[in-house]
This record gives structure tokens, sequence and C-alpha cells, in this order.
């Protein structure tokens, strides 16, 4: 055990100091979310354990692949997507020439994400990979409002197949994949595995943390994610 987390005051401890009540609230209903408040203290500490190990993790794979892409200041190779940062992230968006629109969960994605790509840009690079040509990329952000998302085309699928944006069958699937440049030797560091193959029974696929504010926020909700709803491109009503 860390010796830091030896010297943790219990989660429970912690969860029945807490100060917070509400007008009208019920014994049953202080005594139930005193537990749950000691269970969310854990989750907070379990995250940054996991955040700790994953900084931890040794040197991944240098990459060599034949990688080129097109922004929109022209053609580069993935050492040009660093700029002047030693961390990059690229976000494979599910929107291939194949595609009529792109997909609307990798949608709801990055309209947050667009929020903060400048402050993420003050850490390291954050760049979005589609399959399609770079024009249709742009017409789509300038549709959905975006203005901080830096968007490449993936020129030759090679990015794609290599880091599993683009399946063996062809089948396009979302990645977060995170690169290192250290003493000029690219390497990738991590990426997101968990897949339907690891889904729990009843649940989609995700990740943990789950990168989509939209069902974080859902989770907070006495409905929760629901079982039969997803985000749209386009609502009606």
């Amino acid at each position: 055990m860390d010796a830091r987390t030896d010297r943790l005051t219990p989660a429970e401890d912690l969860a029945r100091r807490g100060p917070v009540r509400f007008p009208n609230e019920s014994a049953e209903y202080r005594a139930a979310r005193t537990a749950l408040l000691a269970e969310e203290i854990e989750l907070r500490r379990h995250l940054e354990r996991v955040a700790a190990q994953r900084r931890a993790l040794p040197p991944g794979g240098e990459v060599i692949g034949d990688y080129r892409f097109e922004g929109a200041e022209g053609p580069t190779d993935i050492a040009g997507l660093f700029g002047d940062k030693d961390t990059l992230g690229i976000y494979s968006f599910m929107f291939g020439p194949q595609r009529a629109r792109p997909c609307p969960m990798c949608t709801a994605l990055l309209g947050p994400l667009d929020g903060n790509a400048a402050d993420l840009g003050r850490r390291m690079s954050l760049v979005v990979v589609a399959r399609s040509p770079l024009g249709r990329l742009q017409a789509f952000g300038r549709e959905r409002g975006w203005k901080a998302l830096r968007l490449y085309s993936d020129l030759n699928d090679s990015y794609s197949r290599d880091y599993f944006g683009l399946l063996p069958d062809g089948s396009e699937i979302p990645a977060f994949n995170v690169f290192t440049r250290r003493d000029g030797t690219i390497r990738h560091f991590w990426s997101g595995e968990m897949t339907g193959d690891s889904a729990d029974p009843g649940q989609d696929p995700r990740g943990a943390p789950d990168l989509v504010p939209l069902w974080n926020f859902l989770d907070m909700t006495p409905e929760g994610r629901g079982t039969d709803w997803y985000p749209s491109l386009d609502y009606e009503d």
C-alpha cells in the first residue's frame, strides 16, 4: 500500500464530518447520502491512484509508421502534430468518407472538448483526426460552432489502422491515444483499451473515467444514463 494512502483519513470519517444539509431532508436520506459520500470519496481516491499508475507507465512503443495528415496549415507527419509540446493527444473521430454524417457519440464528446481545447493547449497538443477529406471536417466543425479544435484528415489511413480508429473489417471506432516526444523520439504512451469484450453485463463499453461529460452529468440524475437513449446530431423538438 502507498504510504500516502496509509495516512489518509478514512472516507467514512470524512463523510460523517460533512457539513452539508438541505431543507426538509429526512434522517433516512441523510444516512444514505452520507454512506454514498464515503463511496464518492473512495472513488476520487481510486481515480487518483489509477492516474498515478498511468503516469508511471514505462516507455511505450516507438512510433515509426508512415503517418500522414492534412490540417489547416497543410500536410504534416505525426511529429508536426506536436507543435512546441512534448505530449500529443489524438482523438480518432468516427467520420470516414463512407459516412453521410459523423458519429453522434463522438460529436457529443468533441463539442465540450472544443470549449476546453484552448486550456488543454497550454499543457499539451490536442488534435482530432478523421478519415474524411479536410474540407468535409472543417465544414462540419463550422456547422457545430467549433472554434478551437484542430482538425486533421488521415491521408493514408495508416494512423487510423495502427492505433485502432479503423478495424481490419473497415469499421470505425472511437479512440484516444496519447504520445510523447523525448529526446527526439516519439513513443506511444497510453490509449483507452476498454472494448466491448471488457464491458460489464447490461452496460455499453465505456472508459473509466468516462471522457464524455454528457454521461457523467446523467449519472447524477435519478434516471441515470438509461438504456435506450443516445445523443443525436439534430433534435426536432
